[in-house]
């Protein structure tokens, strides 16, 4: 896969580019069935699949504080790749960014540099400065300019909304076994190993491991989870502890 994180670094439109635009946080089965979408066609029309997003997420910069994302950056591209999109456009998103209109991302980020031909959205799909972007607006303007947009139905899953606000609400509850049918995979956290008082594999008879993750990172509620640690390539079968740690009396 190809990745853009300038659109200055874009020299010329791609060959008959099928595009794919959204946050893609957690990269979920619902933005699964868009990137299938773009791939298919791309491969029909011998052309180029591409997916656009942006980073930081969008609620990062309009609502600092405000939100905790399922998937990191570096998870979202490796996530994207696999799922057998050509190029990847990572946008960095900032307030200035925020004031683009709509007419102005299609004319000049979707047409101008991407080279549009085919566009393939969520059923929700919004962009452009007050969201004026909608899905009404982007057939009216591929009309126009000359790119059919494919609208991809929401998707259920065990009667939940495939949604990463959905996705959201169920790990903060807990609920694992939904996050994952939704996500399609297992949920995913990501941290450092911190040296702590080495008690660990004295009092309980295994190794332990304190895991430093970002106040930004979405965790789950307090509790014991079974989980798999992938460490240094290998994969072990382990329990995770969230929050205090009774076993030592501490926080």
């Amino acid at each position: 896969m190809e990745l853009f994180t300038r659109l200055a670094d874009i020299k010329k439109p791609f060959a008959h580019a099928c595009v794919t635009i959204g946050n893609f946080d957690g990269v979920h089965l619902g933005h699964q069935l868009l990137f299938r979408e773009v791939v298919k066609l791309a491969h029909l029309h011998h052309g180029t699949s591409v997916a656009v997003t942006f980073d930081p997420h969008p609620l990062k910069v309009l609502r600092p504080g405000g939100i905790r994302l399922i998937s990191t950056t570096r998870q979202k591209i490796e996530l994207i790749e696999a799922a057998g999109i050509d190029v990847l456009v990572v946008i960095p998103f900032d307030l200035d960014f925020a004031a683009t209109t709509a007419e102005q991302f299609v004319d000049d980020i979707l047409v101008g540099t991407i080279g549009v031909r085919e566009l393939v959205v969520g059923y929700d799909y919004a962009f452009g400065r007050g969201r004026r972007g909608n899905i009404d607006f982007l057939k009216e303007r591929g009309r126009e300019s000359g790119f059919p947009v494919t609208v991809v139905d929401a998707l259920y899953e065990g009667g939940m909304l495939v949604s990463s606000t959905k996705i959201r609400e169920l790990v903060a509850e807990g609920r694992m076994r939904d996050v994952r049918r939704l996500l399609g995979r297992y949920y995913q956290i990501r941290g450092e190993v911190q040296r702590g008082r080495q008690r660990g594999g004295r009092v309980v008879g295994f190794p332990t491991a304190n895991l430093k993750i970002s106040e930004e990172d979405l965790c789950p509620k307090r509790g014991v989870y079974v989980t798999q640690v992938v460490y240094d390539g290998k994969c072990y079968g382990g329990v995770s502890n969230i929050g205090y740690n009774p076993t030592f009396g501490g926080d």
